[in-house]
């Protein structure tokens, strides 16, 4: 039971995954960046996004930005500017029109083998004299394969430096989607003269329904049902709270907390992506918002697991000495969650070192270990009283919370098993239409576990029989208070002509009531 509940609480208060969905928006500055050498050739990654095909078909390219946006997929190149080196521009001829070619390529990533010289038996990336002399693609241009039912793509976009000018400006234009796919943008060159080129501007990506990505757009109507889940829950558990006020201790203070924290959570996080959907930019103020009460309820919830493990209201009274140590551990873990959740989402964590995401993720690991090394001790120490004790209807609360957890493991095991196998089977996120459901199901999975907790713990009018009270005997040893109340009171018995065992019997039946009560 004891590996039961450690891989179940690993698996389920960490309530993360490895998947994390790291976008700072669907428009994409570049500035100032540099090209980075592959082979003979220097590219910059433009961006990669999961795009749905147009609802409303139009030509693949539109100059005409300003069109009706609704029901349109595309990519549209704004303001996107290449800047050589002045030594570069130098050596060129004013009078000459094409003096240095840069190549944007847009293609799906199942089209990835279709950039470069492969279909032709070929390493090179760049048409080289050789195969431009067998006629099989233009010198100085990136080889690519055109799809044989489609010769617009994998799309290619040139432009070309003007004499010894020393910025080219991309043609501002629409490229419209119309197949649903994962797509990637590269710009290329293969001119080596123009070694040193900086790009500058931005692309901006929209789907049919705005501009939330592909992999994130789900998660947005996500987020809007789990809003109405925690509003159900809640509104479930204030009618409850309001009913048998008289009788509630503090611990339906500590789960109303959960549940607000909760529906607040998953309503900023909507109202987030809606903002991100129509803008194409994430909400700095909403998204801080969002974090700051994903890491307060994170917290809560691990404080929560952990008083109702160590029996605080159930028990034990109060927490005594240890307050101030769970208290401690809860604002230490708060502070390391926050740190990496702002990162996550107001940055892009894959911009960072592999030491900067150590600093970062190390701690929140390290805290969680020790909240569940904690939980599990308390848990252990909670069930073993109980059955000493031999208190039935508490004990028979914390077997079904058991069983719960135990149903959890089993869940959490074979998700952690199928998440590990999603990111290793598909590393360029071709699946990127169902990846959001890997996060959701952790979201899911903390929030049917609350659900368990409020039925456990729901108030009633009979509080006493799961709420700690001294009359029940929770702070002394039944057996031993009979056996010694015997002991004192044969004597008196005897020399009164009153039986002993009718005394035992009578005290039995005392004690049998305390237990009922």
């Amino acid at each position: 039971m004891g590996l039961g509940f450690l891989i179940a609480l690993i698996c389920i208060i960490s309530n993360s995954s490895v998947f994390v969905v790291q976008v700072s928006g669907s428009i994409h500055d570049y500035k100032n960046e540099g090209f980075i050498r592959q082979s003979e050739a220097f590219f910059f990654h433009g961006g990669s996004e999961g795009l749905y095909a147009s609802k409303l078909h139009h030509s693949s390219m539109s100059q005409d930005t300003n069109k009706p946006l609704k029901g349109k997929s595309f990519i549209r190149f704004d303001t996107v500017t290449f800047v050589r080196t002045k030594e570069s521009a130098s050596k060129q001829n004013d009078m000459q029109q094409n003096t240095g070619l840069v190549e944007a390529i847009i293609l799906e990533v199942k089209d990835r083998e279709r950039i470069g010289g492969s279909f032709l038996k070929s390493n090179a990336i760049c048409c080289n004299p050789t195969l431009a002399g067998a006629g099989s693609c233009k010198l100085g241009e990136v080889i690519i394969q055109k799809k044989g039912d489609n010769h617009e793509w994998p799309k290619r976009i040139q432009t070309s430096f003007a004499g010894n000018n020393t910025e080219a400006k991309v043609e501002t234009q629409d490229v419209e989607i119309n197949s649903t796919g994962m797509y990637y943008l590269y710009f290329m060159i293969c001119n080596p003269e123009l070694k040193g080129t900086l790009i500058k501007g931005r692309t901006v990506w929209r789907n049919p329904d705005g501009y939330l990505p592909g992999k994130m757009s789900p998660l947005m109507t996500f987020y809007g049902f789990m809003s109405l889940a925690y509003l159900v829950l809640g509104l479930a558990w204030f009618l409850r709270f309001v009913q048998f006020w008289r009788d509630i201790t503090q611990l339906h203070y500590h789960i109303t907390a959960v549940i607000a924290l909760g529906m607040c959570e998953m309503a900023v996080w909507y109202f987030e992506y809606v903002n991100f959907n129509s803008t194409g930019r994430r909400p700095m103020g909403i998204t801080l918002w969002a974090v700051t009460f994903s890491s307060v309820k994170k917290t809560l919830s691990r404080l929560l697991l952990l008083v109702v493990s160590m029996g605080f209201g159930v028990v034990k009274p109060t927490l005594g000495g240890l307050t101030s140590k769970v208290l401690l551990l809860g604002a230490i873990y708060f502070v390391a969650t926050e740190a990496l959740e702002l990162v996550e989402h107001l940055g892009n964590i894959n911009d960072f070192s592999g030491k900067t995401k150590l600093f970062l993720v190390l701690p929140v690991a390290f805290l969680d270990s020790c909240f569940i090394l904690w939980i599990f001790s308390s848990l252990s120490r909670t069930l073993e009283k109980l059955q000493v004790r031999r208190n039935m209807a508490k004990l028979e609360l914390y077997r079904k919370f058991t069983n719960s957890l135990a149903v959890s493991v089993l869940l959490s095991i074979a998700w952690i098993g199928f998440e590990l196998y999603f990111n290793a089977t598909d590393p360029l996120s071709e699946l990127w239409q169902i990846a959001w459901i890997i996060p959701a199901f952790w979201i899911l999975l903390a929030y049917s576990l609350l659900v368990v907790i409020c039925v456990l713990w729901a108030p009633s009018r009979n509080p006493t029989r799961y709420a700690y009270s001294e009359e029940t005997g929770d702070d002394f040893d039944e057996e031993g208070i009979s056996l010694t109340s015997v002991g004192m009171v044969s004597g008196d018995m005897e020399r009164k002509g009153l039986s002993t065992t009718d005394h035992v019997y009578g005290l039995g039946e005392d004690l049998e009531e305390d237990k009922r009560e």
